[in-house]
């Protein structure tokens, strides 16, 4: 089966092809441009680098967040309108666990924590060991959760990660680690992820994928503010 993959979740994202025997071909995305300028046009080159016809493309996967809130509806839309023309399935797939996965290895035995920068000075994080997620996706500030999570060895993989690469090793010193790379590219993880949802017969209609935001957009928080004043 082949999968093509996307992932919005940060500036660059990127996009794979994904057949059974793992990843065909992988494209980072150009951070310099705004991604509603280079899709699909980006996925349309990934097709012609691997010399596959977009028809043959047996199903899709998006990247559901936490992320960046334009760059999820951009990236969810493009693959919604893709998939409802080519009358193939949509699978959402979590950029945590996605993050988790291409951890994995690195990690070893110890615990996996996915970090992605929310701003404001707080993180999208999700916590697994031995592959199970324990602790699932919540915005917090980093100093709050190395406060509450029980100390243990643990691999930090992803874009808050590194932004907090320095409280992590003051705070935790040779129990903290940040995976190299802190942020890989994710849409083959994505798309492998994918693979096996649908092997395991999850074949969602395109509209049934939603965006995980984790928090709130500004725009609705404003509002309701607006509408209690």
């Amino acid at each position: 089966m082949l999968v093509l993959a996307l992932d919005t979740t940060t500036r660059g994202g990127s996009c794979a092809l994904v057949g059974d025997d793992g990843p065909l071909a992988e494209q980072p995305g150009d951070a310099a441009r705004p991604q509603a300028e280079r899709l699909p046009a980006d996925l349309a080159a990934l097709l012609e680098r691997a010399g596959v016809a977009l028809r043959a493309v047996e199903a899709f996967a998006v990247a559901t967040g936490p992320g960046s809130f334009t760059g999820l509806r951009i990236g969810i839309a493009t693959m919604q309108g893709l998939a409802f023309a080519a009358g193939r399935p949509l699978v959402g797939i979590s950029a945590l666990d996605a993050l988790a996965q291409m951890g994995a290895r690195e990690a070893g035995g110890a615990r996996l924590a996915t970090w992605v920068d929310a701003w404001r000075g707080e993180v999208y994080a999700a916590l697994y060991e031995d592959g199970r997620e324990v602790i699932p996706p919540l915005v917090a500030r980093p100093e709050t959760l190395l406060d509450d999570w029980p100390p243990a060895p643990t691999l930090f993989i992803g874009d808050g990660a590194e932004a907090h690469r320095e409280l992590i090793t003051r705070r935790l010193g040779s129990d903290g680690r940040v995976a190299s790379p802190a942020l890989p590219p994710l849409a083959a993880a994505i798309g492998g992820l994918a693979l096996a949802a649908l092997a395991a017969g999850d074949r969602p209609p395109p509209d049934e994928v939603r965006p995980l935001y984790v928090r709130r957009p500004d725009a609705e928080v404003a509002r309701e503010a607006r509408r209690g004043s």
